[in-house]
């Protein structure tokens, strides 16, 4: 499936979008203007694709709507070069936004179907981030610490298996809640035993599940 103008120029329009709801970031702007979104898309969905909506992908999960992608990128303010722990690669269209604005990306998925079609698109773009198969409670220790850490799953309680693996100045940033609905939060780990947390309203996310899915 190709890239076309007319899909780019729907791009510009969502990035437009992106910016009259507050997204204010340019390099998360700027990464979302090069994503094909449409790419990590299933087919029956393809002419929805810039529009600022969640949908399908399998395996009960979804592709976050872009401005959910947006403000979790700019919440984490990422910079060129840092360690980024994905938990939940789901489609892979965040994953690519992270990549795009410089990170170097550890993404673990546990939805072995969901594990296998995101890598496939993104090395198909490209795109090479460090993909594992896995449990998103225990992180990925084998390479911590970790700059920053982006959950794009609903978890009841912020894992401490995932704090334990932020470096010192880094920052955590995770939907936290019930089912019916979530508040996002941002952590800054100041030292070893002390983290300031704060609030950025309230979202919809899946929710975050232990164990690997087969």
């Amino acid at each position: 499936m190709e890239d076309s103008f007319r899909h780019k120029g729907l791009r510009k329009k969502l990035i437009e979008l992106m910016r009259s709801k507050g997204i204010v970031d340019e390099s998360v702007l700027s990464a979302m203007d090069k994503v094909p979104r449409h790419l990590f898309m299933d087919s029956s969905f393809i002419n929805f694709s810039y529009s600022d909506q969640a949908f399908p992908i399998g395996s009960g999960q979804t592709i976050s709507q872009p401005f959910t992608v947006a403000f979790q990128s700019s919440l984490l303010e990422i910079k060129p070069l840092d360690k980024v722990l994905e938990v939940g690669t789901g489609s892979g269209y965040q994953t690519a936004i992270l990549l795009e604005m410089g990170a170097k990306v550890y993404t673990i998925e546990r939805q072995r179907d969901l594990f296998q079609k995101a890598q496939s698109a993104l090395h198909a773009l490209g795109y090479k981030p460090h993909f594992f198969y896995g449990d998103g409670y225990e992180g990925i220790p084998s390479y911590k610490p970790y700059d920053k850490v982006l959950v794009t799953a609903a978890a009841p309680i912020i894992p401490e298996k995932l704090l334990s693996q932020l470096k010192i100045g880094g920052v955590l940033v995770i939907p936290v809640g019930s089912d019916s609905g979530q508040t996002m939060v941002k952590i800054v780990r100041e030292s070893d035993s002390s983290f300031v947390r704060t609030e950025h309203g309230a979202f919809a996310f899946v929710p975050l599940l232990k164990g690997k899915a087969g």
